[in-house]
């Protein structure tokens, strides 16, 4: 029948409208139950075929309904029927249960719909049950199928897709392509069939960011919609996009036996759980809005913890400095150092255990202070530190047993990863599963002691290498045995803090190859990179607020006495976005080097109050890794900052010149709209460093910032006022921004350097 508008809906149309069991209109999604008792989720467009059924579920036996790639079309998923759902809510948030089940194998599927009302995210889990009589051996599950994502047209031509490479001392690289780049338009009407491929990205082993991060995003510029979403594992993730039935879908999963060598043998009556994952939608604004979001979103998952307000600046003794050899004879002109700077946070990194002439990375794993490192005991070091008012923290890795350490006899075979039958071994080291009770045993005695009775407040936890696809404990995969461990793991992590309240933890795996939000809804902290070269640093700290809230992405700052004063500035702006990991040989440095450094940290506690309320944007797009101009922002409650980097067109061929040594710059202005301030009577002031001869200059009719950079290797630090309106309305003419009221004079250092 004809509505009142001249549109018309189709018989379907109108049962799927009665049959709705779940919406959200921030997202635009439906749930409902179509005429053969299946339930659709997606975006409702001009044909609701490219729905997707809302569970998708390959097992041993039962594959898909469509070879090929794609972990989508799956059978049971085809023969899940639709039982009852609920809605309940939980304080703030409202969580939706549809219950499904298999009429063929007897498998129950209940998938767990959780949102807060009004917001524009959707985090799903689902468990899997097994009513039937015969074991089922599942080999992969959807936590969140979705599908008939379009552009305006019904077509997903205009999309662009999004994602993030990340390596070893190359995080967070995002790219970008059009959609129709990475999935061919195809025939169907001549083929009568879907593609068999898609665009996917999954993990590899332990490192659950160690090839890709565990999120990517679709967007239609001309619209400003996005989609973004994120995957909560580590311990095996995939997802894939492509198209069906004329639009975009988009499927996220666990680990699986393709890629993870995870399947799981369900016994009548025994159930299985997948990892959560979230996706988010901004309807404008494109990629900054959905990061805004997404920020959002992380806020209220994560365990709550005094840390995230607080934002101590953490001074770190490896980067770049001593790595990994501290001594007390070291150490305490560093502590006087780092105190008087400003740090509130001090931690010995790797090597205060190691009192051994072959090197401590094959022999850790008993966690005892090294007195030949320690003549007088670490509590020597540990007493400096709080004497210098700050808190003393240590870093430890606590996964692994060296090959040469005595826990590798002394603790059982079963506590250790194991494939057929033998223990496993990588780079010099086993891993502990940290469901056996003696392994989590042994664990708990070591925090216990540093924490309660050494008093250490703040522990590093690194992560080193990738175990692989997991450990086989009697007849379960090695990817349920990572799955398995990675639960505990987080069991673990949670237990240290309801022991410890105040202690501070710190995500490491060997910079940010374990950056998810499985690891970081526990941990207050991550290390983003163990990059050194402080000019390839700025795309990782630009971008690292996609990867983890400002709040908890720490960026090294390791200025050293033999930069000048541009590189010191530009290694220290970097880290005043989030969270800061000074280092460096701070006790040696000139007064007015050393100024220049505490300077920065005191510019930080200024500003960095409003850091766990404020919501990230990129004015110059997400960076890229080679990119001259980098600019990353953060809009708080009462004021926004901007940092800004200019670097050699050549990056990372060496130190930055020193200025005398420079060629005239041809590259030293960069204009850029910020869309969210156009209109706004905008003050933007440089507040950091005063070395860098920055200048800004607003126009609030166009909103576009106009910022110089005179020498190449200089980056600043913006504050973005809002100022009052002239008092007959009109937008205010552009205005240059100088250097704040003290930047005409440097005052003395308070304390000097040796």
């Amino acid at each position: 029948m004809d509505d009142p508008g001249g549109s018309a809906l189709t018989i379907a149309e109108e049962v799927a409208e009665r049959s709705l069991v779940w919406s959200h209109e921030a997202l635009g999604l439906r749930a409902f139950v179509d005429s053969a008792g299946s339930v659709r989720l997606g975006v409702p467009g001009r044909d609701r075929a490219c729905l997707l059924p809302l569970v998708e579920v390959t097992a041993t036996g039962h594959g898909r309904t469509w070879s090929g790639e794609r972990f989508i079309d799956t059978a049971i998923g085809d023969r899940l029927t639709y039982r009852d759902h609920e809605t309940v809510d939980e304080g703030a948030w409202q969580r939706t249960t549809i219950r499904l089940a298999d009429p063929a194998t007897g498998l129950a599927a209940d998938i767990t719909l959780r949102t807060c009302p009004g917001a524009g995210f959707l985090r799903s889990q689902v468990r899997l049950v097994n009513e039937g009589r015969a074991p089922l051996r599942l080999e992969s599950v959807s936590t969140l199928a979705v599908g008939g994502i379009v552009d305006d047209s019904g077509a997903p031509d205009g999309l662009t897709l999004h994602w993030a490479d990340n390596d070893w001392l190359a995080e967070c690289r995002w790219r970008h392509g059009a959609f129709r780049d990475h999935v061919v338009p195809l025939s169907r009407a001549a083929h009568g069939h879907e593609g068999r491929g898609c665009f996917e990205r999954y993990s590899q082993g332990g490192w659950s960011s160690g090839r890709h991060l565990p999120m990517a995003a679709l967007t239609d510029d001309r619209t400003g919609r996005a989609w973004l979403w994120q995957i909560e594992s580590s311990a095996g993730w995939r997802y894939e996009t492509g198209e069906r039935e004329g639009a975009a879908y988009l499927a996220l999963f666990g680990p699986d036996d393709a890629h993870h060598q995870w399947h799981q043998l369900l016994a009548p009556g025994e159930e299985f759980s997948t990892v959560p994952a979230v996706l988010v939608r901004a309807e404008t604004g494109g990629l900054d809005a959905a990061f805004g979001e997404l920020t959002a979103y992380r806020r209220r998952i994560r365990r709550r913890h005094p840390d995230h307000t607080t934002l101590p600046v953490i001074y770190n003794d490896y980067m770049n400095t001593l790595m990994g050899d501290p001594t007390t004879e070291r150490l305490l002109p560093l502590v006087e150092a780092a105190g008087a700077a400003g740090a509130e946070v001090f931690v010995v990194d790797a090597g205060w255990y190691d009192d051994d002439a072959q090197g401590w990375w094959d022999a850790v794993g008993a966690w005892d202070a090294s007195d030949r490192r320690f003549p007088g005991g670490i509590q020597q070091v540990l007493d400096a530190v709080r004497a210098h008012g700050m808190t003393p923290g240590l870093w430890l890795e606590p996964e692994v047993v060296g090959v040469r350490s005595p826990l590798a006899d002394s603790l059982p075979p079963e506590a250790f990863f194991r494939r057929g039958g033998v223990r496993v071994t990588e780079h010099g080291r086993h891993h502990l599963d940290l469901r056996h009770p003696a392994a989590r045993a042994h664990l708990d005695r070591v925090v216990d002691r540093l924490v309660g009775e050494w008093g250490v407040g703040y522990l590093k936890l690194d992560y080193n290498i990738n175990i692989g696809p997991g450990t086989e404990n009697g007849g379960e995969s090695a990817g349920a045995g990572l799955l398995g461990h990675h639960r505990a793991h987080l069991d673990w992590l949670g237990s240290l803090l309801d022991r410890h309240p105040g202690l501070v933890l710190e995500n490491c795996a060997s910079g940010g190859l374990r950056m998810d939000y499985a690891q970081l809804a526990v941990v207050q902290v991550q290390s983003t990179s163990d990059q050194q070269d402080p000019l390839r640093y700025p795309p990782i700290a630009a971008a690292a607020a996609t990867a983890a809230t400002p709040e908890q992405a720490a960026v090294w700052a390791y200025p050293q006495p033999h930069f000048g004063l541009d590189e010191i500035a530009f290694t220290l702006t970097g880290a005043l976005p989030g969270r800061i990991h000074l280092s460096g040989f701070l006790d040696r440095m000139s007064p007015e080097q050393f100024e220049l450094v505490r300077s920065g940290l005191s510019a930080y506690k200024t500003l960095r109050a409003e850091i766990p309320d404020s919501l990230p944007f990129w004015p110059l797009g997400l960076p890229s890794w080679e990119d001259t101009w980098l600019a990353y922002g953060w809009r708080g409650p009462t004021a926004g900052w901007l940092v800004l980097w200019r670097r050699e067109p050549a990056v990372g061929q060496g130190s930055v010149p020193s200025r005398r040594d420079r060629p005239p710059a041809d590259d030293s202005t960069r204009t850029f709209t910020i869309s969210h301030l156009r209109g706004s009577h905008l003050c933007p002031t440089p507040l950091y460093p005063v070395t860098a001869d920055a200048n800004a200059t607003w126009d609030a009719v166009d909103g576009q910032l106009t910022v110089s950079l005179p020498r190449p290797g200089t980056a600043v630090l913006l504050r973005l006022d809002t100022a009052s309106p002239p008092p007959d309305g009109t937008p205010p003419r552009p205005r240059p921004a100088g250097h704040h009221a003290s930047s005409s004079s440097r005052p003395t250092a308070l304390w000097r350097p040796r």
